[in-house]
């Protein structure tokens, strides 16, 4: 280990400790994600790509790829995961988080309703993407009082993944039905 190395230390290395995080991450997003085709990658202002670069489309299948196909592009600058109406979800929370990180109030009522499901932290990183299972045929943007918005994704869509679990959010998904139908009414 290099003289900068502390007893404490898992790693040897910047580079090593790096691989060790994008190792950990890897393993963050559900397999009932991950195992599905439907990935794209996506450019800067979140606009669909395929691996090659090219534009891809959240209704177009022959423009998705797997998983690893989509990890392993260097095109655009993410990852983008595709709802195609199989009952897999994502609700949508935008300025969740509090300059301080914690959760606004409407927001962490959400969260708590959602359960044990995978939730992570959106590319601006003040808001929130929480995924799960329901029937939601057509997407909505909810405005409720105070100002807030929550949108409600299942088909026609694609999210742009940033793989940051928000507060240790497990790798699986649970039934969100009841809250979305809640937010919905």
């Amino acid at each position: 280990m290099p003289i900068m190395a502390r007893s404490h230390a898992l790693t040897c290395s910047p580079r090593c400790r790096k691989a060790r995080s994008r190792a950990r991450q890897a393993n963050a997003i559900p397999a009932e994600l991950t195992s599905r085709p439907r990935w794209v990658r996506h450019s800067s202002t979140k606009v669909p790509l395929t691996t090659a670069g090219k534009a891809a489309s959240s209704t177009a299948p022959r423009t998705w790829t797997s998983y690893e196909d989509a990890r392993s592009s260097s095109a655009g600058v993410g990852l983008g995961f595709v709802l195609n109406g199989d009952g897999i979800v994502c609700i949508d929370l935008d300025h969740a988080i509090a300059p301080d990180g914690s959760l606004k109030p409407w927001a962490e009522d959400i969260v708590t309703a959602a359960g044990a499901t995978y939730t992570e932290v959106s590319a601006s990183g003040e808001g929130l993407h929480v995924f799960g299972y329901a029937d939601v045929r057509q997407g909505r943007r909810i405005r409720r009082e105070g100002g807030y918005a929550v949108e409600v994704y299942g088909t026609g869509r694609f999210i742009a993944m940033t793989n940051r679990p928000f507060r240790g959010a497990p790798s699986v998904l649970a039934d969100t039905s009841s809250l979305v139908r809640r937010l919905t009414a």
